[in-house]
C-alpha cells in the first residue's frame, strides 16, 4: 500500500468547544489517557493499516502539534518510501491560501497529493479517539467499485440527529446523506472518515473551482454533489469504540472510560498499539503519605496526596494533603497542598494553589466537568 493509498488527515480546526484547553494549541494536539495526544490515534491507525504515506493538514496554532509529530519517526513513518508532511497554508502569486473546509484544505494540497501519485486518497479526522483498520476498508473500497466510502457508526436513535446521518439501500450503497436531521431515517452516522478514488476527486474540486462552484466541505458540498451524480458511494460499518472528543464532557469521558486494564480501546492489545512521542521523563515516585487508587500514573510524576480514578499524565507533582478524584491531570501540572481537585480537566503546565478546591461532581460541585487551561495558575497570588 506504499503508493496505494495516501492518509491526509485534518489537524487545522481550533476546536473551540473545548474552551480553555484550546486557546493555545489546536485540538488534534489536546493530551488524552496519560501519554498521548489525540491525533496520535489517527496516525498509529495509519502505521499500523500500513500506510507509509501521511499528510498533515494544518492551520490553527500549530507549533506543539508540529514538535510532537516531527519527521514521523514515533510513529515508523520516516523510512526511505515514507513520510509525514506537514501542510499549512502558505502564499501564492494569486493571494493567501488559507483552508475554507474540508474539501478546500485538500483542494489547496493537489500539488502535495500529485506528487505522491495515490490511487485512493483516506481523509481522515484528528480528533477522535478509535483504532481502526483502514485497509480492511479499502478493501471494501475497491470490491464495490466505489467512488467514495464513507465510514459509519451505529448510534442510538435519540442522539442520531447529532451526526450527518447515511441512509442505504440493502447493498449498503448510499442514497441519502441528511446532515443533522431532526427525524433521522437511520442510524448511521458518518465518522468523517472518507476513501476517495482519488482520480474522481481531483476532477470534481479542479472543475468547480473553475465554475466558481461552492465545494469547501466534504459532508456540506462533496458528498451531495457525489450523490447527485449518482456516484457509487457506500458505507463502511465500523463495530469497534470511538468517540468524537469535541467537548469538555466527551473528552472527560473518553479519559474516565480508558481508565482500567479492560477498557474499551484494549490498549494492552500489543498486535494494535498506539504510538506517541516520548518524553524521557524519570520513574515516578510514590512517597509514604500517598494514596492510589484505580488510576493511572505515567513517568515523572511525584505523589505525596490521594489519588482515586483518575489520570495523572508525565511530570504532575501532588503535593502532600492534596485529593485528585475523577479526573484528568495534563503534563507538567503542580497540584498545591490540600486541594481538591475532583470531576475535572487540569491543562499543560497548571500551577493549583494550596488549598485550592475545583470540584464539578453533582453531589458537591455545579455538576459540570470543571477545566484549568494551559499554564493557567490558580489559588497563587501574583506576587507569589
Amino acid at each position: 500500500m506504499s503508493t496505494e493509498l495516501l492518509a491526509l488527515i485534518l489537524a487545522g480546526g481550533q476546536g473551540s468547544r473545548l474552551g480553555k484547553l484550546t486557546q493555545h494549541i489546536a485540538k488534534p494536539a489536546v493530551q488524552f489517557g496519560g501519554r498521548y495526544r489525540i491525533i496520535d490515534f489517527a496516525l498509529s491507525n495509519c502505521a499500523n493499516s500500513g500506510i507509509r504515506n501521511v499528510g498533515v493538514i494544518t492551520q490553527y496554532q500549530p507549533l506543539i502539534l508540529n514538535e510532537h509529530i516531527g519527521n514521523g519517526s514515533s510513529w515508523g513513518l520516516n523510512g526511505v518510501d515514507s513520510g509525514v508532511t506537514v501542510l499549512q497554508p502558505y502564499s501564492a502569486v494569486e493571494g493567501n491560501r488559507w483552508f475554507q473546509g474540508t474539501s478546500h484544505a485538500v483542494y489547496q494540497n493537489i500539488a502535495y497529493i500529485d506528487s505522491i501519485d495515490p490511487e485512493y486518497v483516506l481523509i481522515l479526522s484528528g480528533d477522535h479517539i478509535y483504532k481502526m483498520d483502514y485497509d480492511d476498508m479499502l478493501r471494501q473500497h475497491k470490491e464495490n467499485n466505489a467512488s467514495l466510502t464513507v465510514a459509519v457508526i451505529d448510534v442510538p436513535l435519540d442522539e442520531a440527529s447529532r451526526f450527518g446521518i447515511m441512509n442505504t439501500d440493502s447493498n449498503g450503497r448510499i442514497v441519502e446523506f441528511e446532515e443533522k436531521p431532526e427525524h433521522p431515517k437511520s442510524t448511521k452516522a458518518s465518522m468523517g472518515i472518507y476513501i476517495f478514488t482519488w482520480s474522481r476527486l481531483r476532477e470534481l474540486l479542479i472543475n468547480a473551482d473553475k465554475n466558481g462552484i461552492n465545494m469547501l466541505d466534504f459532508g456540506k458540498n462533496v458528498i451531495p454533489s457525489y450523490l447527485k451524480a449518482d456516484e457509487r458511494v457506500y458505507t463502511y460499518n465500523f463495530k469497534g469504540y470511538w468517540k468524537d472528543v469535541g467537548t469538555i464532557d466527551s473528552l472527560w469521558e473518553a479519559n474516565m472510560e480508558y481508565i482500567g486494564e479492560d477498557n474499551a480501546l484494549h490498549t494492552r492489545d500489543r498486535s494494535w498499539k498506539i504510538y506517541s512521542k516520548n518524553l524521557i521523563s524519570p520513574p515516578h515516585f510514590v512517597d509514604g503519605n500517598a494514596q492510589v487508587h484505580d488510576s493511572l500514573v505515567v513517568d515523572g510524576c511525584f505523589i505525596s496526596g490521594t489519588v482515586n480514578h483518575s489520570i495523572l499524565s508525565t511530570n504532575v507533582q501532588v503535593k502532600e494533603g492534596a485529593i485528585i478524584e475523577d479526573s484528568f491531570i495534563m503534563s507538567g501540572v503542580v497540584i498545591g497542598p490540600h486541594a481538591h481537585i475532583k470531576r475535572a480537566i487540569i491543562g499543560e503546565g497548571a500551577v493549583i494553589g494550596e488549598g485550592v478546591v475545583i470540584d464539578g461532581s453533582e453531589e458537591t460541585g455545579n455538576g459540570e466537568v470543571q477545566v484549568v487551561g494551559y499554564n493557567e495558575v490558580v489559588g497563587i497570588p501574583d506576587e507569589a
